[in-house]
């Protein structure tokens, strides 16, 4: 797998930028943007590379001297150390705009180990609160965020060909964290057998549309229960061997569910983990789950018909379990009533609940639900 960067501009991003002379030159202008440090611990527990990308103008001349730019440095860097933010690399150009250096941002001599084939600039970022940050992400490659209030970031950006590159124009940097938080919980999974095709991509934090079709229409109106109850984006397509039977169809759609479930969760960190018992008129459904990694199924839930619709009744077990399996869950569902519709409703609905309940994140929470520190 390809690594991942967020490259972090300095002034303006993390510190504030002193409107005087735009330098950082003694610790007495050293303050660093609200919310940043929060951010950026936040932003250190996920799966990229923090690289600090800043253009210091004229460092290591008469107007500049290094000596006065350091201590503070080394004071921002201490402190964010101290909250576990650590830069894997700082990549600090000295040059003036006049002198249009390959190395100044937004150009790209400072990141040309970052354009080689270790690394995915298609699923990395670069932070900052200028337009040449979101210019440097499109020579990039990547993406930008722009730190700043979003009526000046659209302005700085009009008519910008390389605008398209910013997804995110906010003030906050807990919107930053958020964001960025939310694209690790999706997953996209394509498998063809020789007796099914499913393409499943998968949102825990239900950003998007969601489409769902197997040519079983009782068991699309059940999983459409997902993204209507778990909060969920779900895109869901199978062509199955149906000329056979349901069987194939329902299993590896249940496998293939769980399985981006379970990718989707990745380290698991700061989730809920445990999940709901619902109502459905005449029945009452429970599910209790716990993706605590290990997969044991429990299941008493009697029909008294042979099918639902185009499904057979037998196969809503046989579903569950092979999800249970591919999430690495426990999963036990119990449910009584005497309407078989309602019956199944209510448990596609109360798993759905329990999903919710279970994969829900605090943003700024990253701890692992465990006393055993794994999962």
């Amino acid at each position: 797998m390809k690594n991942r960067v967020l490259f972090i501009d300095r002034d303006g991003t993390i510190l504030v930028e002193p409107p005087e002379d735009f330098q950082v030159d003694s610790l007495e202008k050293l303050e660093f943007v609200v919310g940043a440090i929060s951010g950026m611990k936040s932003l250190a527990e996920l799966d990229y590379e923090l690289v600090l990308a800043s253009n210091q103008d004229g460092l290591g001349t008469d107007s500049f001297p290094e000596e006065t730019f350091w201590p503070a440095h080394t004071k921002m860097l201490r402190t964010l150390a101290g909250e576990g933010v650590f830069f894997d690399d700082q990549l600090i150009d000295p040059t003036f705009p006049q002198e249009n250096a390959p190395t100044r941002k937004p150009q790209t001599g400072m990141f040309t180990k970052y354009l080689s084939e270790d690394y995915d600039m298609s699923q990395s970022y670069v932070i900052g609160d200028r337009a040449t940050d979101v210019e440097l992400a499109a020579n990039l490659g990547a993406k930008a965020i722009l730190l700043q209030q979003v009526s000046v970031g659209e302005k700085m950006l009009e008519g910008k060909l390389f605008a398209e590159s910013c997804v995110l124009i906010t003030p906050r940097w807990s919107d930053v964290a958020e964001f960025l938080r939310r694209t690790e919980r999706t997953a996209e999974i394509n498998r063809v057998t020789s007796e099914t095709a499913i393409k499943v991509k998968l949102d825990l934090d239900g950003a998007g549309v969601s489409e769902i079709s197997t040519g079983l229409n009782f068991f699309d109106h059940m999983l459409w229960q997902l993204p209507h109850h778990a909060g969920v984006s779900l895109k869901l397509e199978c062509k199955g061997d149906l000329h056979v039977d349901e069987h194939h169809t329902i299993e590896d759609v249940a496998i293939v569910l769980g399985e981006a479930i379970y990718q989707a969760l990745g380290s698991k960190r700061g989730i809920d983990r445990y999940g709901f018992v619902l109502p459905m008129d005449e029945c009452r459904a429970m599910v209790l789950i716990d993706f605590g990694g290990r997969a044991d199924f429990v299941w008493d839930v009697p029909f008294t018909r042979e099918r639902v619709g185009d499904v057979p009744t037998e196969m809503f077990k046989h579903f569950f379990k092979s999800m249970c399996v591919a999430m690495r869950c426990n999963l036990h569902i119990e449910a009584r009533g005497e309407n078989n519709h309602h019956l199944i409703e209510g448990v596609f609905k109360a798993f759905a609940r329990a999903l919710k309940m279970a994969v829900r994140r605090d943003v700024f929470k990253y701890d692992l639900p465990s006393s055993k520190g794994v999962l």
